[in-house]
């Protein structure tokens, strides 16, 4: 099929256009710089430059590109910093997920595009209370912690617009597997403690096993929400330890909520001791997807234990991996 890929050069894009090319696809990238839109280039796509906030230039990009399939995987995550503030973080990612979303759903109906796939997230999206692991059927969180009630909002937008439209929403775990993780630094520094007694789940993914959940998507195309995790969420007691060793780092430290509260903010507490993981079985059943990496206890030390700097996806140059889509 013809695919127009929005965000083609990013973390998920550069590994999404090799598996799509592999599958016999046509690839249309876009990207915002002439950097990415060479990268989109040597990956094997066609690249077009495109604005995703600017609703002429997507109505124009999508009808002269003609898809029979939409794939949203734009972010605006690169360089950023994580603080205490999850919505300051995300404040560019939010207007993708909102206004650029709505301009590529008007673009796909006026171009009879009836494929559309796009990124969304698993992470601070569930209620805090009940069982560890929730599917897609379980209820979302409806009271987000105040620094990231924006970010909050725009996952939801995205979910509800896209499946409103018949689209798919991939609801991605942390990823990993990235020549620059965003956690890889601040583990390394010992910057990411244990707080409380680090009950809270945390659900991971190869970068990799989310391109080919993609490709799986597009091969078993089937409107609503999933998520694309690994096989395994985890307390934050179990895999900040792991993580750490696979990347040669010294153990985190253990700080009490109190403090954690006053030096890193709500967020950070929540994901280390109310947060819920997401279960996979209904991608793995409808989509027929199957992780390559079942599991972050295999996966760290195989990314991270042997090289973790020079990793990256075949048929690409240097790629930015943040920590969470």
């Amino acid at each position: 099929m013809r695919i127009f890929l929005v965000g083609a050069s990013g973390a998920i894009g550069s590994r999404l256009v090799p598996q799509l090319l592999d599958a016999g696809h046509d690839v249309i990238g876009t990207h915002t710089s002439a950097a990415s839109g060479q990268r989109v280039r040597t990956l094997g796509a066609t690249p077009v430059a495109l604005d995703m906030l600017e609703p002429r230039a997507v109505r124009a990009a999508v009808l002269d590109a003609a898809p029979d399939v939409i794939i949203h995987q734009a972010t605006g995550l690169a360089n950023a910093t994580f603080g205490r503030s999850f919505d300051r973080t995300f404040a560019k990612t939010n207007a993708l997920r909102t206004r650029g979303t709505d301009n590529l759903l008007a673009a796909a109906r006026e171009a009879g595009v009836s494929r559309f796939i796009a990124q969304s997230n698993a992470t601070y999206r569930y209620a805090r209370d009940g069982g560890m692991v929730k599917s897609e059927d379980d209820p979302l969180d409806t009271m987000p912690v105040r620094d990231a009630v924006a970010s909050r909002a725009a996952m939801n937008y995205l979910d509800d617009a896209v499946v409103a439209a018949g689209g798919m929403a991939l609801r991605y775990g942390i990823f990993y597997g990235g020549a620059n993780d965003g956690l890889m630094g601040p583990v390394r520094k010992r910057q990411v403690p244990i707080i409380g007694a680090g009950g809270g789940y945390l659900s991971f993914v190869h970068l990799e096993d989310a391109a080919a959940a993609v490709v799986h998507a597009v091969r078993r195309y089937r409107p609503g929400v999933f998520n694309i995790v690994d096989d395994e969420p985890g307390p934050m007691r179990e895999w900040l330890p792991a993580l750490a060793a696979a990347l040669g780092a010294k153990p985190p430290l253990h700080v009490p909520v109190w403090l954690a509260r006053l030096l890193a903010g709500e967020s950070a507490v929540v994901m280390s001791t109310e947060h819920r993981g997401a279960s996979n079985a209904k991608a793995k059943r409808e989509l027929g997807w199957t992780p390559r990496y079942p599991t972050w206890r295999d996966g760290f030390v195989r990314v991270y234990a042997s090289d973790a700097t020079s990793f990256a996806p075949p048929r690409s140059g240097a790629i930015q991996g943040p920590s969470q889509a």
